[in-house]
C-alpha cells in the first residue's frame, strides 16, 4: 500500500501517513486515537459549561463517557444497517471498527437516547444536559473527522479545485472510486492517484464555524435545549450540501436517495421549528 496524501494545488505533499502505530506486538489505529482525543476534549468542555451554568461538573464525566459509548454503538448500527451488503457475508466484521464505518447521525441518535435515560438517573432536565454538551458534540466531530483522513475515507467526488486531495488507488476502498475518478486518474512517480474533494476537511471546518457561533450565543438562549437545537440546525445545513459531494453515501434501501441528506433536511426543519415555537412560548410567558 502507498501512504502518500497530497494537496497539489496547495503545495502540500505528505509522504507517509500511516493508519496506525505499533507498540511492541500491539497495534493501535489512529482512528481510535482520534476518537479518544475528541471524547476527552469534549468532556472537558462539557465540564466547563456545567461549571459556567452552576451545575456539578463531575456529573458530566459520566454523561459524556456513557453518551460517547452509546453514541459509537449507535453510529456503528446506523452504518451497518444502511450498508448491510458489505457485511452480510462476514457478520463478525460488524464488530471491527478500526477501519472506520461510523455514521455520525447514528452517533447523535444513540447519544441522545443515552442523555434521555441519564437525565432521569441524574435528575437533571434533559434540555439542560443537551445545552451543556451542545459545544462538546461539534468538538468531537471536528477532531473525529481526522480519523477519516488517516483511513482515507469520507472523501468526495473528483475535483480540480484549490483544495483537491490526491489519494493512492491502493489505499482506498475500490468500490468508492467512481467512473469519473478513474477517468481523471493521476499517475505520479509510478503511483496512481484519485483526485477528490476532502469532504472530511469541509465538514471539520463547517463544524468549527458552528462551534464558534454556539460559543457566541450560549448566554442568549431563551429555553432549555435551545442551544442544542441551534447545533442541530447548523450541523444539518452543512451536512446536507457536503453529503451531496460524497461517493460513499449510505442510501435508503432499494433507492438511490442518500439517507444523510434526508435526515439533514428533516433535522434542520425540525430544529428551526422547535426554536421558533420555544421562543414564541418564552415571549408569551414574558408578557
Amino acid at each position: 500500500m502507498d501512504y502518500n496524501i497530497n494537496f497539489p494545488h496547495l503545495g502540500i505533499f505528505l509522504e507517509h501517513v500511516g493508519k496506525n502505530i505499533s507498540i511492541g506486538n500491539f497495534t493501535i489505529a489512529y482512528y481510535g486515537i482520534v476518537i479518544a482525543i475528541g471524547m476527552l476534549i469534549g468532556m472537558r468542555v462539557a465540564m466547563w459549561r456545567a461549571k459556567e451554568t452552576g451545575q456539578k461538573p463531575d456529573d458530566y464525566v459520566d454523561i459524556v463517557l456513557i453518551g460517547m459509548i452509546v453514541g459509537i454503538i449507535g453510529a456503528r448500527i446506523y452504518y451497518v444497517v444502511f450498508s448491510w451488503d458489505a457485511y452480510k457475508n462476514d457478520p463478525l466484521s460488524v464488530f471491527n471498527i478500526r477501519q472506520g464505518g461510523l455514521a455520525i447521525y447514528g452517533g447523535i441518535i444513540g447519544g441522545a437516547l443515552a442523555v434521555l435515560v441519564l437525565s432521569k438517573i441524574k435528575k437533571i432536565p434533559f434540555g439542560v444536559i443537551f445545552d451543556t454538551i451542545a459545544m462538546s458534540v461539534p468538538i468531537g466531530q471536528i477532531v473525529g473527522r481526522w480519523g477519516n483522513f488517516f483511513n482515507r475515507e469520507a472523501f468526495g467526488k473528483y475535483t480540480d479545485s484549490l483544495f483537491a486531495m490526491q489519494l493512492p488507488v491502493s489505499a482506498v476502498r475500490q468500490h468508492e472510486i467512481s467512473e469519473e475518478m478513474w477517468a481523471h486518474l493521476q499517475t505520479i512517480g509510478g503511483i496512481d492517484y484519485i483526485q477528490v474533494h476532502p469532504t472530511f476537511l469541509y465538514e471539520g471546518c463547517w463544524n468549527l464555524m458552528v462551534l464558534l457561533i454556539l460559543f457566541l450565543i450560549r448566554k442568549k438562549m431563551k429555553f432549555n435545549g435551545e442551544l442544542f437545537l441551534f447545533y442541530i440546525a447548523g450541523y444539518a445545513s452543512g451536512r446536507f450540501w457536503i453529503e451531496s459531494l460524497r461517493t460513499d453515501q449510505l442510501l435508503i434501501m432499494n433507492t438511490e436517495i442518500p439517507v444523510s441528506m434526508v435526515v439533514s433536511a428533516v433535522a434542520f426543519v425540525g430544529a428551526v421549528l422547535m426554536i421558533l415555537i420555544g421562543r414564541k412560548k418564552f415571549a408569551k410567558k414574558s408578557e
